[in-house]
């Protein structure tokens, strides 16, 4: 995989892992994605993450981004928070209160 997705690859990592689907129900986080009855409860930037990745590993295929790259290279971001969800060094009830706020403002810029 090229550099350019691997931000949107370890936010989505991030999310998953902050749902209720993996943290709570302790489902695989390929299994809240490919399930059906498991990705409709997913929330919005979850689904949201996913498809930018998705739009991301799209554009690899994609003649016009050739010339001029896919994406930025990645800026390590999410390195941290990936590594701390990794390992199990986490507060599971601080993690839920973050997905949900940044869920919230995600739904909050939609209707506006």
């Amino acid at each position: 995989m090229g550099a350019s997705c691997k931000d949107q690859k370890k936010a989505l990592a991030v999310c998953l892992q902050r749902s209720p689907c993996v943290l709570i129900e302790r489902n695989t986080p390929k299994d809240c994605l490919t399930k059906p009855e498991l990705k409709k409860d997913l929330p919005a930037l979850c689904v949201a993450n996913f498809m930018a990745y998705m739009e991301c590993k799209n554009g690899f295929f994609d003649m016009s981004k050739r010339m001029k790259g896919n994406a930025p290279l990645s800026t390590g971001k999410y390195d941290q928070i990936y590594e701390n969800l990794s390992t199990g060094n986490f507060d599971p009830h601080e993690e839920m209160k973050k997905l949900e706020m940044l869920n919230r403002n995600l739904s909050d810029s939609v209707n506006r």
